[in-house]
């Protein structure tokens, strides 16, 4: 088994700047939904790796754990995918460009195909990342133990995540709201385009201290955040970049967006020019009017 803890001043580093990437929770909700009817409950016949140096190295035992392999479980915590069998976990983060399709065996694999799983019938899952900074983890024993995992916040669609609790965290909190619902300690998942969507449904300026917030507001940001998340998971998440379904199709959130991406154009609410600054070094699209 990989030596995680060896190289754990490197991951923590870039843990970070992996976390803050594409894509986001819906696109990895959505591939988990697309890959599960395909890859749960069969056996691995073989695990074909190409390119092992991703954003870390791949698990150099997945090859030879995996396989033989019966895959009971496909779960999904924050942005990470967790391929369980009754001999470990596969754990995937899918990184800014990565992706997961379902294909046939005879498959011709291209130049980022990196990984492929084999499965008993006729079926293959590959993994494809142009830019490698996704990942691929074999793990044993408590997953959610591991230090990718245990530090993770509730999850924004489950029922321990509630504006009271985004209410009492953000108490003397002086970093701006946005950055506060993104901090995956907080709550995982709520990734930078989500955030700009839920902030305009929520009438709150993006750049006001989180410990200004009331709790009636928290409470109302909340159902927001569910109402956004909900909506992109059932339109198969946004399109951006390198991002495609485990079909192979693009997702169609995009075509709702109503502020990320759109600086510089009408409010749909008030038709005032959006503005667009950056906090937290990432892009932060409001309406000055509607959003106090």
């Amino acid at each position: 088994m990989q030596d995680y803890n060896c190289c754990r001043i490197t991951h923590l580093s870039l843990l970070n700047r992996l976390e803050a990437g594409l894509p986001e929770l819906p696109e990895v909700e959505t591939t988990r939904k697309g890959i599960m009817p395909h890859v749960q409950n069969r056996r691995v016949q073989e695990v074909v790796i190409r390119q092992s140096k991703l954003r870390w190295p791949v698990s150099p035992e997945l090859r030879e754990e995996m396989t033989g392999q019966c895959i009971t479980s496909v779960r999904r915590r924050g942005k990470y995918l967790l391929l369980g069998t009754g001999g470990g976990t596969l754990l995937v983060h899918l990184g800014m460009s990565g992706s997961l399709r379902i294909l046939a065996h005879n498959q011709v694999a291209e130049k980022h195909d990196h990984i492929d799983i084999i499965l008993e019938g006729d079926k293959l899952l590959r993994y494809t990342d142009p830019r490698r900074f996704g990942c691929m983890l074999w793990l044993r024993g408590d997953i959610y133990s591991h230090e990718l995992l245990r530090a993770l916040g509730p999850e924004p669609l489950g029922v321990d995540f509630s504006g009271i609790v985004l209410f009492q965290k953000s108490r003397l909190r002086k970093t701006p709201v946005k950055c506060f619902i993104m901090d995956s300690h907080i709550v995982v998942g709520v990734g930078n385009i989500y955030a700009n969507e839920a902030l305009f449904l929520a009438a709150i300026n993006p750049k006001i201290a989180a410990g200004k917030i009331s709790r009636q507001r928290y409470q109302n940001l909340v159902r927001c955040i569910k109402d956004i998340l909900q909506q992109a998971i059932e339109l198969g998440g946004t399109t951006l970049r390198d991002f495609t379904g485990s079909d192979g199709k693009p997702g169609y959130f995009k075509q709702a967006q109503r502020v990320y991406g759109r600086g510089g154009l009408a409010c749909t609410s008030c038709q005032q020019n959006l503005k667009e600054i950056r906090l937290g070094q990432r892009s932060t699209v409001y309406c000055t009017r509607c959003q106090r």
